[in-house]
């Protein structure tokens, strides 16, 4: 099979291979906006391999990912920093280890061992200093009776999902100080669905963090928020979180989750959650004033061709890239994906990249923000 480049898209494509330099069309000129993603790649140049990338952010004017517990041993644990318009690393990433102050919480065992981390947000106060959450734990040691005594409410899973505070110590390592488990009231209909747990983190103002789940047992993705005043971290009991009743999109059936996404404001001082639906390859734009229906963004996704055959050239169409981070810097939109074992080979068209598919190496993409798109 061969992908043939239409005569519409080597017009856009022309003037640059850079993703971040191609504008894609305002919402009158097309219904599905191009994006187009770059392979990220290791300081020595070459492909990054099966990293499972589950949370994206903006750091210091760089994006930092996290892996998930999927993927290859020498990716977990360990933050890594990437250069946005090159989509390199430049280095081997930032360690994570635990603090001998936190060895004795409940969770420090599954924590250090190889937890299911999703996301990945930066204090809005000091950049040192870092939060992840998880999800599934089913997998993991059963915690001890009196710790499973004192977290058993968790009016989600069995297992609670828990918020992980990072700071940063040098270049190359980093602590994990503190960890707090959520709570959920029975009312929010959360559901026992330790894998569809939360996905997507993004602070607003104030300190609010935003957080956004899966599913929810009528099979709903939900966003939920967690105040984190100063002394937040002063206690290891329950963080109960709450409602702020935002405008998302119902759906009658399939699954519809919500598995990255980062905070947006707009000039006129608008505030907005971007999130992305990765079953669906679009975007949602949440205004966090509840007063908006969510805007949907139809996304197609295009992989760099680094070499050309006569009738694979520059960029490649997708079947499936399956986006889990979302950050903003400025007004771009960056977005990793997380390779979906079952689907990726199926975007295997161009034998340029047949071997990066079959390793399962993310794509960075981006997208320029069109200021319309809020309004």
């Amino acid at each position: 099979m061969k992908f043939i480049v239409t005569t519409l898209l080597a017009s856009v494509l022309l003037s640059s291979c850079s993703p971040a330099k191609v504008e894609a069309p305002v919402a009158k000129q097309a219904a599905v906006f191009p994006v187009y993603g770059q392979w990220i790649t290791e300081p020595d140049g070459s492909v990054m391999l099966d990293s499972q990338p589950s949370g994206l952010v903006n750091w210091r004017q760089q994006l930092m990912i996290l892996s998930d517990r999927s993927a290859l041993e020498q990716h977990r644990l360990r933050l890594r920093t990437i250069e946005p318009n090159t989509a390199q690393m430049p280095d081997s990433g930032i360690k994570l280890r635990l603090a001998d102050e936190v060895k004795a919480n409940c969770f420090a065992g599954y924590v250090s061992r190889n937890p299911d981390l999703e996301s990945l947000v930066v204090d809005p106060d000091d950049d040192t200093i870092l939060y992840m959450v998880t999800e599934d734990a089913t997998y993991d040691d059963e915690l001890s009776a009196q710790c499973r005594d004192t977290f058993q409410q968790t009016d989600t899973s069995q297992y609670p999902f828990l918020l992980v505070r990072i700071v940063l110590q040098d270049n190359s390592s980093a602590l994990i100080t503190h960890i707090r488990p959520l709570q959920f009231t029975d009312e929010m209909q959360v559901g026992n669905t330790p894998n569809d747990g939360i996905e997507a983190m993004a602070f607003g103002k104030n300190r609010t963090l935003y957080l956004g789940l899966e599913r929810d047992s009528h099979k709903q993705a939900r966003i939920f928020s967690l105040h984190m005043p100063s002394h937040f971290w002063q206690s290891t009991d329950f963080a109960a979180v709450d409602d702020p009743q935002l405008k998302l999109p119902k759906f009658d059936k399939g699954n519809h989750p919500i598995n990255g996404m980062d905070y947006y404001q707009t000039t006129e001082g608008q505030d907005f959650l971007i999130a992305s639906a990765r079953n669906d390859s679009k975007l949602w734009l949440i205004d966090l004033s509840g007063s908006k229906e969510t805007r949907i963004l139809p996304l197609e996704f295009y992989a760099q061709l680094t070499s050309s055959t006569d009738n694979c050239q520059d960029w490649e169409k997708m079947d499936n890239a399956s986006i889990e981070g979302v950050a903003v810097i400025g007004q771009t939109i960056w977005m990793v994906n997380d390779p979906w074992k079952e689907a990726y080979p199926k975007n295997i068209l161009c034998l340029q990249n047949k071997e990066n598919y079959q390793n399962f190496s993310p794509l960075l993409f981006s997208l320029p923000i069109q200021a319309h798109w809020f309004e």
